[in-house]
């Protein structure tokens, strides 16, 4: 397989936690979206997206786009360890905060919208994720164990802890958001988010690296 990323996208950050998990090796091509006026508009990179936006993933003779569609496929191909919950509720409930943070949160301050925003990007991003960070402590608290949904990694915890870096990024004050925070802190001492974190990526700027 081979993954086009950025080494600071929260999409891209959740298809390599599940690639980790999984144990499946695969070749990174980076794709600065800063640099040259942003290499997804390339020409080149239009051919594997034409969304110009990463992760794509070339895997078994067909290209993907969207984070959550590379996942889902992953999960197929490769059940364990599982992403989704067997019990019917308990996937809902999954698929329900996966995507109140893919849909809900995050394109909402990612980086095309926010180059329309101009100064206000940084109050406007705040906004955006204080207000959906706001829903999804409620959802939490009823629906966490150790992780979002009771005591096993899935789907919505590898949502979950690229949006809280986005919100440290954006300088949230996340101190009215004590589930969100548990849960991110447990996650981030597992092995597969410790090698998938945007610290240690090879396209890692040597200032930002861990």
């Amino acid at each position: 397989p081979i993954l086009y990323s950025y080494f600071r996208s929260s999409c891209s950050w959740r298809v390599r936690i599940a690639l980790a998990l999984k144990g499946i090796s695969y070749d990174l091509v980076p794709v600065n979206l800063l640099k040259d006026g942003g290499q997804q508009f390339s020409a080149e990179f239009k051919a594997v997206n034409p969304m110009q936006q990463v992760p794509a993933l070339k895997i078994d003779g067909i290209t993907l786009s969207q984070s959550l569609a590379i996942i889902h496929y992953l999960e197929d191909i490769c059940p364990n360890p599982r992403l989704l919950p067997q019990d019917p509720k308990k996937r809902a409930q999954v698929r329900m905060i996966a995507d109140h943070i893919v849909s809900g949160i995050q394109p909402l301050q990612n980086l095309s919208v926010l180059k329309q925003m101009g100064e206000k990007k940084m109050e406007w991003a705040q906004n955006c994720i204080a207000s959906g960070f706001q829903a999804l402590e409620q959802i939490l608290q009823h629906t966490a164990g150790r992780y979002c949904v009771d005591d096993e990694v899935s789907m919505a915890d590898l949502c979950l802890v690229p949006q809280v870096s986005n919100a440290e990024r954006f300088k949230v004050d996340m101190s009215p958001y004590p589930t969100i925070t548990r849960i991110n802190k447990a996650l981030l001492e597992l092995e597969a988010f410790k090698v998938s974190h945007p610290s240690r990526q090879p396209d890692t700027p040597a200032e930002l690296r861990a």
